[in-house]
């Protein structure tokens, strides 16, 4: 799916050593054991959100940005990002880079503005998006299922708190 940009996109330079970065084999070993699916965090979430009986897809690769955890009937999009790869806290963390900046700061910039984006197509195709830190759901996880089954709440219909034996 192509990604409509506001402003122009931010240019990522190839990570290469004719670009002058590089790595070392500790750091290519670590790297590469990073997944993009199904990491610790959302799997605590996935799991208490099944716990609680919400049902929901994974990984829908039809919808922008191929969100986490989709809940349909509800509209609903969960990310869980990683506070390097999106940037939390950007503006303090960018000055601390040591190696290879040139390289990791258009990178994280670019990945906050597909974000942004993302959020927008989402939005415009009436989803409510959900972006969750990966530190937040893993030390404070039921503020997020809490979060998700507050809004899963507000899209019941009325009538079905009518019919009650209150």
């Amino acid at each position: 799916m192509a990604y409509l940009l506001p402003d122009e996109p931010i240019n990522v330079p190839k990570f290469c050593e004719e670009n002058g970065f590089y790595a070392t084999a500790k750091s290519s070993s670590q790297m590469s054991k990073i997944r993009s699916k199904n990491t610790k965090p959302e799997l605590l979430l996935r799991k208490a959100l099944h716990a609680t009986g919400i049902r929901f897809r994974m990984n829908v690769r039809t919808l922008a940005g191929t969100p986490d955890i989709v809940i349909r009937k509800y509209k609903l999009a969960v990310f869980v990002d990683g506070e390097f790869w999106h940037g939390q806290d950007w503006e303090n963390r960018k000055k601390k880079l040591k190696v290879n900046k040139d390289f990791w700061q258009p990178k994280i910039e670019r990945n906050m503005q597909r974000d942004r984006v993302v959020n927008q197509q989402l939005v415009k195709k009436g989803y409510t998006v959900f972006r969750f830190w990966q530190q937040d759901v893993q030390k404070n996880l039921g503020a997020c299922v809490n979060a998700i089954l507050t809004h899963v709440a507000m899209k019941l219909e009325p009538s079905a708190f009518l019919d009650s034996d209150f």
